[in-house]
């Protein structure tokens, strides 16, 4: 934690100054207010006359010292208050940044719910821990410090007695703490738990109602907050029996004092003042103790978020950039150079959209089951090619490989002659856009979702990619056309609305490669058939991959391709596969019957 709290250190140091302030000011009041009893009242170096002059001038210095104390503590909040938001700041903001470099399968491992948990919960935790640290471990330090040395001062017996208290006390503490710091990780776990179910209920709202499992869900939900709360009682319980066994030590050592005082002030060794200035020194030591137990309370759980929230700073990302397209290219070229090795201008090949498989196989991280075995194919610059198969045969896994959502397992793939792995990653999502079957949508206006891809693009042009999209009607039916605000996750649309606004976002992109994974299965034939004529028109350049269950979204694809198994089974056009595939004619047959009442009622 100290590269972030380094950043902010003079907030720190200047806390810690004022915190000092604060506290000197604390220990000198029980001194003076020794001098007004003994000097002031009782008149002990005076024959037993009192002093009003005297009070009045005492008084008015706890006055001030009161005041600048006072000063000292607000300015010790507000510097304390600077460093831990600075700093869970900066740690928010990097463990965001590494989330979102992570990959698939690392967020999976960690787990949504524990994630939004880390990103909140946890770096709250840190935050008080940091404030808690700054202000807290140096009030009390010095205070307890101070106290003690104070009482040794004010009579040597009133010191000693303090220090016999201390062991017992610090064993309490110690004890407690080393019970209840375990159990400040399981609390997290748990509210992971907690957050994952919460996440998954909300989503999944409507299956849970259409299928009546509401009660069902309560009583997960219930039980994992039972268990949730039972942890958190353990824990209030443990230090609920600290602060009682701590307090009641140290009222044993003020009636010790009051004892002693009575007679060390009838032998003259002591005077009624520095028994009551020894009192307040040890209802101060007392406080300071009891804020130790707050204290050490939320450095344990602050710690223990700092270890999960550093397991996510710390966790590097799996699928990293590579050097970048030009450099990849220049090393190529350098190695196919004749023996003089003489290169008078590196040109770098540019074919557009041009994707190259290379015997790719892949399994998914955990597993031994290949889902793609050994994939060769090649995709010219421009050309239209569509993947048909089974549920689970690999279709939606192939495409992701591409902008390298997972990295391959065997082969390689090249897009536009450069190995992917060679691209920075940015770079490579750049020549990519992707409309899923299950569109992402955010809450925002329409206008802001088709542009989330291109946010520079001109309302002209987010209107011309939703003209292609065929989008354009539904948006301008309603109140306030693309400044129409979209509910969240796109819940105010239906299924149909969602998948065209996201295949206007993937065409406003203006990207090389334009890949549609199933993203026009609610759409009906006639809007489909509009979408891939539109599409011929505005990106005419534009490598198209299309993933779909229809052969009406495929039929007029340059080439189609059959997956079986993880494998190519057949490759050819609709016309060829419909004489040699019998997967192809088998789904053909399937939904040309289905089909023909749709293209009559057309």
């Amino acid at each position: 934690m100290w590269k972030y709290i380094r950043q902010y250190l003079p907030y720190a140091i200047l806390a810690a100054l004022f915190m000092v302030g604060e506290v000197l000011m604390d220990l000198l009041q029980p001194t003076i207010m020794g001098v007004i009893v003994d000097d002031g009242v009782l008149g002990l170096n005076n024959n037993g006359i009192g002093n009003l002059t005297l009070i009045w001038i005492k008084g008015a210095q706890m006055i001030l010292l009161v005041l600048f104390g006072g000063f000292c503590g607000s300015a010790n909040n507000v510097f304390s208050h600077l460093t831990a938001q600075n700093v869970g700041n900066e740690i928010r903001k990097d463990a965001f940044r590494n989330i979102m470099a992570f990959s698939f399968p690392q967020r999976d491992r960690f787990g949504t719910g524990s994630l939004v948990t880390r990103m909140t919960n946890d770096i709250t935790q840190i935050q008080n821990f940091v404030s808690t640290f700054v202000r807290g471990i140096v009030r009390n330090s010095l205070l307890t410090i101070g106290s003690i040395y104070c009482m040794f001062r004010l009579d040597v017996h009133f010191g000693i007695l303090v220090l016999c208290a201390l062991p017992f006390m610090f064993a309490t503490l110690v004890i407690c703490l080393r019970k209840g710091t375990p159990l400040f990780s399981v609390l997290q776990d748990q509210l992971d738990e907690l957050n994952e179910i919460m996440q998954e209920d909300v989503n999944g709202i409507r299956i849970i109602k259409a299928c009546v499992r509401e009660l069902y869900e309560k009583a997960r939900f219930g039980k994992a907050n039972g268990a949730l709360i039972r942890t958190q009682l353990k824990v209030l319980i443990i230090f609920a029996f600290m602060n009682p066994v701590v307090s009641a030590l140290m009222y044993l050592v003020v009636a010790g004092i009051l004892w002693m005082g009575a007679f060390d002030v009838s032998s003259g060794i002591t005077s009624p003042g520095n028994v009551m200035a020894a009192i307040t020194y040890t209802t101060q030591l007392l406080h300071g103790i009891m804020m130790m137990v707050m204290i050490f309370q939320n450095i344990s759980r602050g710690y223990a978020s700092w270890k999960r929230v550093r397991v996510v700073l710390q966790t590097e990302p799996e699928i990293q950039d590579g050097a970048g397209a030009e450099i990849a290219s220049q090393v190529k070229a350098q190695k196919n150079t004749d023996s003089a090795g003489s290169i008078s201008q590196v040109k770098v090949q540019k074919n557009k959209g041009e994707i190259e498989f290379r015997d790719v196989s892949f399994s998914y991280p955990g597993s031994d089951h290949p889902v793609l075995s050994h994939i060769s194919l090649h995709i010219h610059p421009g050309e239209t090619v569509a993947f048909m198969g089974a549920t689970g045969c690999g279709k939606s896994t192939l495409v992701n490989l591409i902008p390298r959502f997972y990295d391959t397992t065997e082969g390689e793939i090249l897009v536009e002659q450069v190995n992917i792995r060679d691209y920075k990653l940015k770079e490579l999502r750049d020549k990519i856009a992707i409309a899923l079957q299950r569109s992402e949508l955010f809450s925002m206006e329409i206008a802001e979702n088709i542009a989330w891809g291109n946010p520079v693009a001109s309302e002209e042009e987010i209107q011309a990619a939703a003209h292609t999209a065929q989008a354009e009607d539904f948006i301008s039916s309603t109140a306030d056309g693309f400044h129409t605000l979209v509910a969240e996750r796109g819940m105010s649309l239906s299924g149909g609305q969602k998948q065209r606004i996201s295949i206007a976002r993937a065409v406003l992109k203006s990207s090389e490669i334009l890949i549609f994974d199933d993203s026009t299965s609610a759409l009906d034939l006639k809007t489909e058939a509009n979408l891939h004529q539109a599409l011929r028109q505005s990106s005419p350049e534009s490598t198209k991959i299309i993933i779909a269950q229809r052969i009406a979204s495929v039929r007029n694809a340059d080439r189609i391709f059959i997956l079986e198994n993880g494998q190519i089974a057949a490759e050819g056009t609709h016309e060829q596969l419909l004489k040699i595939s019998p997967t192809y004619q088998e789904i053909y047959h399937s939904q040309i019957m289905e089909e023909a009442p749709e293209r009559s009622a057309i």
